[in-house]
């Protein structure tokens, strides 16, 4: 029995990604959410479409020779699709990309071979250490080789006029309403938008943008903005690529960084998709958009790349505490805590060299059960009525001793910028915490009740 359906080679597998509706993250709004899983792509991005048509447009060009060396400036995605055509076909790649990239992209290109450079991410596109400016040097000093340049190369936008666009009016008959996706070099949203809108003029193209970017602020205003860092990786930009056609774009919607890694965490736990940041970002987009429509309508939305490059990253549950994106009660300060319940009166204390009485009518005066204990200026330990009733009942001291004779030391003194989630790790190694303001004052204690508090009315 011969063998009936197989692929000459991993290119050739490129494409055909499936749409699925979304039922969880997106149940609060009318209309209905469908995406499309460009992860499913061999090389786990919708990148490799456009590696896939501008090689071949540089071969039958004779921009690309038997052997040579492809060059580009790249967040990964576009690389992987790049190299693994490369690897295919026999040419060198060298990639260039900026430090805020993860460390699973970067292993990923090398592992196809490539040569990969790191660049640093906050200088300007002009600076000579830019990622795009090292990719253009390389390839102009690199013998034949070829710079595939994504940005300004308008065969990644014609890519998706002859891909993109196809499959999904093929799949869908055409029966949505708008179409949305991330923004970055532009390809995808000019291409597949022209496309869609070809054969249906009615359809909204939406792009998403990222707080930071000076694509969605120039669309709106016509003016160009300051760009400014943001962590999300693959959409966004500090330049106009020639692939963006803003004429194309009905609309355009703002996210930002935390939110597009909690949703990229929940594609993941509600719904099974495992994808990166910057689909996240899309359906965060997409929910958003939703929810200013006056009527329901159907959202297709494109899911660019694979979650298994950003393990180190968006999967990383230590990675989202540091970076304050985790989506819990505990991603607040401490300050934040502390004005949420209402903790914000005057410090209450006492200097060391009153007695346990004193102490002791200070605490039933004010119903605290703590009370920091101060040399002059200077916090020096606090006593607990745990820690004065023992001794008082079983008379091995009484109310005219000194409070030094119980007063603890085991305290840690953390700023009010403090993330809770770190106030919380403290209170359980048994630690007590105070919060001292900008200036070094002491200005508060925190318990444990104090966190239940805020929880409970979180």
């Amino acid at each position: 029995m011969s063998m009936k359906k197989f692929n000459q080679n991993v290119i050739d597998v490129i494409g055909n990604t499936p749409i699925v509706r979304l039922n969880k993250v997106a149940a609060n709004v009318d209309s209905d959410i469908y995406v499309k899983l460009e992860y499913m792509n061999p090389g786990g991005s919708i990148k490799e479409r456009i590696a896939k048509h501008i090689i071949e447009q540089a071969i039958e060009r004779g921009d690309l020779k038997p052997g040579g060396t492809i060059v580009e400036g790249t967040s990964g995605n576009t690389g992987v699709g790049l190299a693994m055509y490369a690897a295919v076909h026999g040419f060198k790649c060298i990639f260039v990309l900026p430090d805020k990239q993860s460390i699973e992209k970067i292993n990923n290109l090398r592992a196809f071979g490539a040569k990969v450079v790191v660049t640093p991410t906050n200088v300007a596109p002009e600076d000579p250490r830019s990622y795009y400016s090292v990719a253009k040097r390389i390839a102009e000093t690199t013998p034949n080789s070829f710079y595939a340049n994504q940005y300004y190369n308008l065969d990644n936008q014609e890519a998706h006029v002859r891909s993109t666009g196809p499959e999904i009016f093929d799949q869908t008959g055409g029966d949505f309403d708008v179409f949305m996706c991330g923004v970055g070099t532009g390809g995808t949203i000019s291409g597949t938008g022209k496309y869609l809108k070809s054969v249906m003029p009615d359809v909204k193209i939406v792009g998403v943008d990222i707080e930071g970017s000076i694509l969605a602020p120039f669309w709106k205003t016509g003016e160009v903005i300051e760009a400014h860092g943001y962590v999300l990786e693959g959409i966004g930009e500090d330049i106009f690529p020639d692939n963006l056609d803003f004429s194309v774009i009905d609309d355009f919607v703002m996210i930002d960084d935390k939110e597009s890694f909690v949703m990229t965490r929940r594609l993941l736990t509600e719904e099974g998709i495992y994808a990166g940041g910057s689909s996240g970002a899309a359906v965060v987009g997409a929910i958003r958009y939703a929810e200013s429509l006056d009527t329901p309508k159907k959202i297709l939305v494109i899911l660019p790349d694979s979650g298994n490059r950003y393990t180190g990253k968006i999967y990383n549950d230590e990675w989202m505490k540091e970076g304050g994106y985790s989506d819990s009660p505990y991603n607040i300060t401490v300050e934040e805590m502390l004005h949420h319940t209402g903790k914000t009166t005057k410090l209450i204390k006492m200097q060391d060299d009153k007695n346990i009485g004193t102490a002791i009518e200070i605490m039933n005066a004010s119903d605290i059960s703590q009370i920091p204990v101060f040399r002059g200026d200077t916090l020096v330990g606090y006593v607990s009525e745990s820690k004065i009733s023992t001794p008082l009942f079983d008379g091995t001291l009484d109310l005219e001793d000194n409070i030094n004779l119980v007063m603890l030391n085991d305290f840690e003194i953390v700023k009010q910028d403090t993330l809770l989630q770190t106030i919380q790790e403290k209170l359980t190694q048994g630690k007590t915490i105070f919060v001292s303001d900008n200036e070094d004052n002491i200005i508060s204690i925190v318990t444990y009740s104090d966190l239940v508090n805020y929880i409970a009315g979180a």
